[in-house]
């Protein structure tokens, strides 16, 4: 048929277009990883198995460990697949074992060898040698701990497929003849599902390279995190995580010389790599630091080839000892991080105008997991000498050194004593217990030599002051001082003690006595003494204590507690905060159901025939009040912290058993709040909770807490609670203290004509330009996480079992004024200016402003009560000194 000219002209000028692109795509050459590489057709590719080609798409986590499954079963003799947990959500974590047929027919030979050298107190020097002669170096490559860091598990994907395919390969061969490489695919499913859900659901005709297209934003909580958004980069301190936890035993048992935890970062970022950045640890080793360049050195030159940039020796330091990228040191190995520029989707446009495709990241992390296992193959006999060399010196370090041994005295908050004891023991340290009393310290105490091959991970744990270079502080302190911007770049305290508040004495002898090495099996369990035909009595002060409470209302039964200590049964002495559970009040099985929560919750229950107390309040005293079965309401969603609402509902979830109703933050506006005792309002990152909440918000709860709700605030959430306009706390923050006052400006002639002009002025010395420099009204510096000393009043409900000293972490710039006595109490203060700083570095002036002022603010409002922490008890969920604090406040306060 015959087409009007204007349209055939058209038609015909739209094919002849298109034309060039038709040639130029059949003249493309094929995307390629590793240019020249011929590759084994039996395989498995991930067309084959996935329907597409590495990096065409973000892959599931699922279908990862899929493909990895696909290759082990497809070369058995090569590669093994195994599982090490699951996720929060149920899915697998694995990891693949790749090496020769040779090196894989002799796994668990491997795998002594490592455990034989990490042990010179029962390894010969000729053994070593032997060991180190013949076996193959271990290289650990760790993909995806944040899940909304993609490329690394589309990486990992690539890593195994070109090990095992690449054909008659110098590189490959190498890497398999002289190295086991472990492949970790995935360390955060439950993360990396929820950013590709996000994604998927905001993908549309074609990947849209604007970094603010949907596809590329994520809602909150994004996918950094886990289930509980918990940064599990950050975990490797507590290991309060299935998917930390895992990893730990799966580090353990094969002990790799070589540890790579992959990375994404901004994308306007280029690619880090090895040599980490100032401050290092100072328990780290000279060997440690120096074979860094080896790996640095051979990843540059394939970036050289490749023409891919990259940096080193910024940002990214080796201090915190509780990043993935840093526990595996502690064991001996060399442990680094690589960062990637990151495309959050599938193609990205750089502020410089340049496009990224996923694929490229997916690549260059391709090639630095190859020129790593490539390095290592070349130095395997340096790596495992140097391993051995490691233990070696610890030991002997530990058995000379001025410390010889640190003491964990069995008092106090036990439970906090038992889990540190437990947390060591499950990294590998030699732990001892006490079969009696000692040197003044109780039966049962823990010892911990060391002059053992952990000695140096005790240090860095066990150490109440772990200190950064001289010569960086001093860069640090010039750099804020022309508010340049800090090089610090996670928390200067983490001494886990302190963290746990329990007693940590430091020993220049051996202890005599008799001791027993501690196995898992022999850890503490619960107990319950007499008949309770009256009542059953649970001392307060520990957390097992409180996890009998939660328990306990769990299973229906009535619980009463005492403010008050007293005594009965022949002297006893209870506590405040003390448990009572009366026979009259509860089912007729209440001693079974007591024994069985006392087993799982390792308290101490006392059973008693009589309800006669020789001192302080009976149980029908108005200081003995009724616990009731809270419900619990938490903020959730924007303007919450994801880290703070996550760490929050996993302590009282996971740590205390107790349910947690989540809200979004947004309908505590509107939904009706009278089912609830309690609601939480963890810190806030961005946004405000007024503008969030508004005023009929504010008015709401404050109606709420009036009708007798217990409102706990935390971190950001007090300047909510604390703006006049919401009028929930009497308290405010506080600007920057300054030294010197600013000079108020003149006060203008009447008449005058105002020029804009200022009086001159002589600035004769540096002081002078900083005082002129100085803002009138500025917030303190923020500060990185310092361990801070804070005083508790024990004479509030609040604070029952609280130890008279405890220990919070303490960042950013928010300090409060102390709330007036008219209106609350300052339930816990920071300690004074010269005592404050317990562990960590921080700001002279932010020192002396923060000294006495609050940690915790309790104040009544009507039937109610508004609780205020300055900082996060919950922070990572691994201040466990802090916990009964934070428990009371939740359980208490409605009885109150």
């Amino acid at each position: 048929y015959k087409l009007d000219g204007e349209i055939m002209n058209k038609s015909l000028l739209a094919v002849f277009a298109l034309l060039p692109l038709v040639v130029s795509a059949q003249q493309a050459k094929p995307f390629q990883y590793w240019p020249g590489t011929q590759y084994d057709g039996t395989i498995p590719t991930p067309r084959q198995v996935l329907g597409y080609e590495f990096g065409d798409r973000i892959t599931w986590s699922g279908n990862v460990v899929r493909y990895f499954d696909t290759l082990a079963s497809a070369v058995p003799a090569r590669m093994k697949v195994w599982d090490y947990a699951k996720s929060w959500e149920g899915r697998r974590l694995v990891y693949g074992v790749i090496g020769s047929e040779g090196n894989m027919k002799k796994l668990p030979e491997i795998q002594a060898a490592m455990k034989k050298l990490a042990d010179p107190r029962k390894t010969s020097a000729t053994d070593a040698k032997r060991i180190i002669e013949t076996m193959p170096t271990i290289v650990w490559l760790a993909y995806g701990v944040h899940g909304n860091e993609i490329s690394s598990p589309d990486a990992a994907m690539v890593t195994a497929y070109h090990l095992l395919a690449a054909r008659n390969d110098a590189v490959v061969n190498s890497i398999l003849a002289h190295t086991l490489v472990i492949l970790v695919p995935t360390q955060n499913p439950d993360g990396r599902d929820r950013f590709i859900h996000s994604f998927e659901t905001n993908e549309g005709l074609e990947a849209d390279p604007n970094p603010a297209a949907a596809e590329h934003q994520e809602n909150w909580p994004a996918g950094r995190t886990n289930h509980y958004f918990f940064d599990m980069n950050r975990d490797w301190l507590s290991f309060t995580q299935p998917e930390t936890k895992g990893h730990m035993r799966a580090l353990l048992e094969w002990l790799p010389q070589m540890f790579v935890d992959l990375h994404e970062m901004g994308t306007d970022s280029t690619y880090y790599f090895t040599p980490e950045a100032d401050p290092f640890n100072p328990h780290l080793t000279k060997e440690q630091r120096t074979s860094l360049t080896w790996f640095g050195k051979n990843n540059a030159k394939y970036f050289d080839k490749f023409g891919f940039s990259y940096f080193t020796r910024e940002v990214y330091d080796a201090f915190y000892p509780g990043y993935g990228a840093s526990w595996p040191a502690y064991f001996g190995s060399l442990a680094v991080t690589y960062e990637n520029g990151s495309t959050r989707g599938l193609i990205v446009k750089k502020t410089d105008e340049s496009v990224i495709e996923y694929r490229t990241t997916v690549r260059r992390h391709f090639t630095t997991s190859i020129a790593t296992c490539e390095t290592a193959a070349m130095h395997r006999q340096e790596l495992l000498d140097n391993f051995w060399k490691y233990h070696v010196t610890a030991v002997d370090e530990g058995s000379k050194d001025a410390i010889r041994e640190y003491i964990l005295p069995r008092r106090g908050n036990v439970s906090n004593v038992d889990k540190l004891a437990q947390l060591l023991m499950d990294q590998g340290v030699e732990v001892n217990r006490a079969k009696a009393a000692f040197g003044g310290y109780p039966a049962g105490s823990y010892v911990i030599a060391l002059a053992q091959p952990a000695k140096r991970l005790i240090r860095t744990f066990l150490d109440p002051v772990v200190s950064m270079d001289d010569a960086f502080v001093k860069a640090e302190e010039e750099r804020r001082k022309g508010h340049k911007g800090s090089e610090i770049y996670d928390v200067t305290a983490w001494s886990v003690p302190l963290q746990f508040n329990v007693e940590c004495i430091a020993a220049g002898t051996p202890s005599q006595g008799s001791f027993e090495l501690l196995r898992p099996a022999d850890m503490p369990k619960g107990s319950v003494t007499g008949s309770g035909t009256v009542a059953f009595l649970v001392p307060w002060g520990t957390n097992a204590a409180a996890r009998f409470m939660t328990s306990a209302l769990r299973a229906g039964l009535r619980v009463y507690s005492s403010d008050k200590a007293f005594t009965m049964d022949g002297g006893r002495k209870y506590p405040a905060g003390s448990l009572i559970l009366k026979a009259a009040d509860n089912p007729p099985n209440l001693a079974d159901t007591v024994r069985t929560i006392a087993l799982s919750s390792s308290a101490e229950v006392v059973g008693s025939e009589t309800s006669w107390v020789d001192d302080g309040p009976n149980f029908g005293s108005r200081h003995v009040t009724w616990i009731r079965k809270v419900k619990i309401a938490l903020a959730w969603d924007r303007p919450t912290a994801a880290g703070s609402a996550g760490a929050a509902r996993f302590v009282i979830e996971r740590q205390f058993g107790y349910p947690v109703t989540v809200i979004r933050t947004q309908q505590l506006a509107t939904a009706d709040l009278k089912e609830f005792q309690v609601i939480i309002l963890p810190d806030s990152q961005g946004d405000s909770y007024t503008g969030v909440l508004g005023a009929n918000g504010a008015r709401r709860l404050k109606d709420w807490v009036q009708a007798g709700g217990t409102l706990i605030g935390v971190g950001g959430a007090l300047q909510f609670m604390a703006d006049p306009k919401n009028n929930l706390l009497a308290i405010q923050q506080e600007n920057l203290a300054l030294a010197t006052p600013a000079e108020k400006p003149a006060t203008p002639v009447a008449g005058a004509v105002d020029t804009g002009r200022v009086p001159g002025k002589l600035l004769t010395k540096e002081e002078d330009l900083v005082k002129a420099t100085q803002a009138e009204s500025e917030l303190p510096d923020s500060l990185h996480g310092v361990l801070a000393r804070v005083n508790v009043d024990q004479d509030l409900w609040l604070t029952v079992g609280v130890p008279q000293t405890i220990y919070a972490l303490v960042m950013g710039r928010a300090i409060y004024t102390p709330v007036k006595l008219d209106k609350g109490f300052n339930a816990a203060t920071f300690a004074g200016p010269d005592q404050v700083l317990a562990s960590g570095y921080i700001w002279d002036e932010y020192r002396k402003q923060l000294a006495f002022k609050p940690f915790v603010v309790l104040q009544k409002d009507g039937r109610g009560n508004l609780i205020g922490f300055t900082g996060d008890p919950n922070y990572r969920a691994y201040l466990d000194g802090l916990n009964l604090l934070f428990v009371n406040a939740v359980f208490r306060g409605p009885g109150h």
